[in-house]
């Protein structure tokens, strides 16, 4: 299965369909966001600043002044706020089609979330993970097939995960913390897919990435460290060696809405060095597959959130 010039314009009508897109307020997130309200979904923005993300609601409205679009506090580096979010969203929605767990952060300098997480790790994976698990109820109630697609990056095969030091607390290195979140994202999207298997689940789990896509998300890190030369360093790059963030959305999109998608598989971008093109079924990298460490990481997970989901383990797969 394999659409060599799929394009968001080739997505299938969405009306009638709810979807969460975390990181909505810029970038791929709100490349996303506009397809899928483009399509005819219902898109609640989550994001960490409403104020951001009101900004880019309005800016989608203008383009579809039918778009139906909410706008709701997400900080995925506060436990707290995830947890409220999940409680507002089944409040309100009585389904949920696909939840995109998009939003990130990369290279930045040491920090901690809320929680006492090393940030990269807290939100990339954790936050998501707690997420998706205080959302599992909404989405398998939920008519017909429900997806979660969760953002990796092709920086994920440089990744190890390190269990002795999960949180950097000994030694950081802001691109090592990075790889390992991002192999935690592909890890924990095919441990999801096994265990919504072996539950007979109506929600597939699928996971993707962006390529190099021309966003702030490159620009974080320098800006923290203040380092105007690594700022303009990375403009430069993102100028010669980056597709559009509308682009960038394309994987997410087809991970989220192509038919013939199927849990458990890897979506990136086919072009040069898989770092931009149109959308196609990739190989991640041989860690991501590695059942027993994506068992491990989920079970650490669960202990560190203090969330957990109501699936059978990934050993009652068939």
């Amino acid at each position: 299965m394999s659409d060599t010039k799929w394009t968001s314009a080739e997505m299938p009508d969405q009306s009638g369909r709810t979807v969460v897109v975390t990181g909505a307020n810029s970038g791929i997130g709100s490349e996303a966001t506009r397809a899928f309200a483009g399509a005819g979904a219902h898109v609640v923005m989550a994001c960490r600043s409403t104020e951001r993300g009101a900004d880019a609601r309005d800016e989608i409205s203008d383009e579809y002044p039918g778009a139906s679009l909410t706008v709701r506090e997400l900080d995925l580096a506060d436990l707290d706020s995830v947890a409220a979010f999940a409680d507002w969203f089944e409040t309100e929605f009585d389904a949920l089609h696909v939840l995109a767990n998009n939003a990130g952060v990369m290279a930045i300098p040491r920090s901690e979330t809320a929680d006492g997480f090393e940030t990269q790790f807290g939100v990339n994976h954790l936050g998501h993970y707690a997420l998706t698990a205080r959302l599992l109820g909404v989405l398998r109630r939920s008519s017909g097939e429900s997806r979660v697609v969760t953002q990796s990056s092709g920086v994920h095969e440089r990744g190890r995960i390190d269990f002795t030091d999960l949180q950097s607390t000994e030694s950081y290195d802001k691109w090592g913390a990075y790889a390992q979140s991002k192999l935690a994202n592909v890890l924990f999207a095919y441990e999801l897919d096994r265990r919504l298997r072996a539950a007979n689940a109506s929600v597939t789990s699928v996971a993707c990435h962006p390529g190099y896509a021309d966003t702030n998300l490159q620009f974080r890190g320098p800006e923290a460290e203040g380092s105007q030369l690594r700022l303009l360093a990375m403009k430069a790059a993102n100028a010669v060696f980056g597709q559009s963030a509308e682009r960038g959305a394309w994987p997410l999109l087809y991970a989220a809405a192509h038919p013939d998608v199927d849990g458990g598989e890897y979506v990136g971008p086919g072009g040069f060095l898989n770092m931009r093109g149109h959308p196609e079924p990739q190989e991640s990298s041989d860690r991501s597959h590695d059942a027993s460490t994506a068992r491990h990481l989920w079970d650490v997970s669960a202990d560190l959130t203090g969330v957990s989901f109501d699936l059978p383990t990934s050993d009652d797969a068939a």
